[in-house]
Formats: C-alpha cells, sequence, structure tokens
C-alpha cells in the first residue's frame, strides 16, 4: 500500500515535531534561550529525544483538543486495507461434535442440579 506524503508529512509533525516544538517553547517560556539551550549541553545523548519526552503530555492534549475539533485532525487515522475473506463452508462432523458437546454439558448440569438439590429448596433454605 503506498503511502500519501502528505498524511506521512502530517503523522510525522504531530508525533514527533509538536512535542519537541512545545517543550522548547516551555523551556523558553520558563528560563529563557539558556533554559534551551541547556537541552543540548552534552548531559543527553539524545537531546531531541529528551524534548520529545518532555513535550508529549502537552502535544497530547493539544492533539485531542484538535481531534474534538475535527476528528482525525489531532490524531491521524491510520490508513488500512480490508479485504473480503471466502467464509468456509461448516463441516457438519463440527456441528454434530458440538451439538454432543452442548448435549454433555446439559446432562452435567442436570446431574449437579440433583445432587445440589433443587433452586428453590436450595434459596428456601438460606433463608
Amino acid at each position: 500500500m503506498a503511502t500519501d506524503p502528505l498524511d506521512a508529512l502530517r503523522l510525522t509533525l504531530m508525533q514527533d515535531v509538536l512535542p519537541v516544538g512545545l517543550a522548547v517553547v516551555e523551556r523558553a517560556r520558563k528560563g529563557g534561550a539558556q533554559e534551551v539551550m541547556a537541552a543540548f549541553d552534552g548531559r543527553s545523548a539524545d537531546p531531541l529525544g529528551t524534548l520529545r519526552q518532555e513535550g508529549e503530555p502537552a502535544a497530547s492534549e493539544l492533539r485531542q483538543g484538535l481531534d474534538r475539533v475535527r476528528p482525525g485532525l489531532g490524531n491521524p487515522v491510520m490508513k488500512v486495507e480490508v479485504h473480503d475473506v471466502a467464509a468456509e463452508t461448516a463441516d457438519p462432523q463440527d456441528a454434530l461434535e458440538l451439538q454432543h458437546g452442548l448435549a454433555r454439558i446439559a446432562e452435567r448440569l442436570e446431574q449437579l442440579e440433583q445432587r445440589l438439590g433443587s433452586p428453590e429448596r436450595l434459596a428456601a433454605g438460606s433463608n
């Protein structure tokens, strides 16, 4: 299945760029440019991953808000292909085995009820 490049771009923006951008904005709001540059000071092996993780809660809220405006806008709907599968013809032997199994279960339930007593008698005895 060929992927639509615009859908792929939108998905990348929503899942990768948006969280990083929101984390950068939040850091800039809190501590200015120095706080933003602190993410790239070498203490973290993956500074973009760290920013993505920091911004993910805010990005998730924003995507949910966009979905309330228009479903699929914030959390893009993934396209799938659906194929009809030919229904298998039921084997009469399987149906017969199922009926026998159900008959055995019904018989055992009757035996259990006989051993325990009638449900009315059990209900009367519990009062």
